[in-house]
């Protein structure tokens, strides 16, 4: 998306341009939501992602400093921007609070071969949603991740299929999950009504992988 406004088709929806990896483009979206929503921001998920093979080994600097920018660096400026808000706002949120969701990856506990960087970044987004959950717990704000195992989305299509039968080999509901089913653990984890006790949870949604 290369404008900075697109056209949903929804009233009640639109997408805005943002660099999560550039400090100044994130504040710039916050700045837009606070002019124009009419209502206090309450709900952020952290989704943006991006995924490159590469050995340890033949690694680049540039290779593991782009996976670090977007996975890590995106989720770490936009989550510092939303708690900023969040808490600008205080009394003004709704009742049971605000949440922050971080989408990290199974990775994060067993690593990944040939995905080191973007095992070591998403393993920072769990860390870093657990200190973010007792800093911002007295402010209302319950800051959660979830770690999907393998899911059929744009992003793992051009994986190989020798890689998918392995995963699926190890998992024990013999197939991939839904990208709808991954957004409906982030919507319970959003919703004050059904987890207004949960925060710092990395939720795992793997079809019971290498159980």
């Amino acid at each position: 998306m290369q404008s900075s406004f697109c056209d949903t088709g929804d009233a009640a929806h639109r997408a805005e341009y943002v660099d999560v990896g550039d400090s100044s483009s994130v504040e710039q979206l916050f700045a837009k939501i606070r002019s124009s929503s009419a209502l206090p921001l309450s709900i952020v998920v952290n989704c943006a992602g991006i995924l490159a093979r590469s050995l340890l080994v033949d690694s680049t600097d540039e290779h593991f400093d782009e996976i670090m920018r977007v996975h890590l660096k995106g989720t770490f400026l936009v989550t510092r921007a939303a708690s900023r808000e969040m808490i600008r706002v205080g009394k003004e949120l709704p009742e049971g609070g605000a949440a922050i969701v971080n989408l990290a990856s199974l990775a994060a506990k067993s690593g990944w071969f040939a995905y080191g960087a973007y095992a070591a970044a998403k393993a920072g987004v769990v860390t870093l949603t657990k200190t973010a959950a007792q800093e911002l717990a007295t402010h209302g704000i319950r800051v959660n991740a979830v770690l999907p195992g393998w899911t059929e989305t744009a992003m793992t299509e051009p994986l190989t299929e020798e890689i998918k039968a392995k995963v699926l080999s190890m998992t024990a509901l013999k197939r991939a999950a839904q990208p709808k089913e991954v957004a409906e653990a982030v919507k319970f984890l959003c919703s004050p009504a059904t987890s207004s006790y949960v925060t710092g949870v990395a939720l795992e949604i793997t079809g019971g992988f290498n159980m």
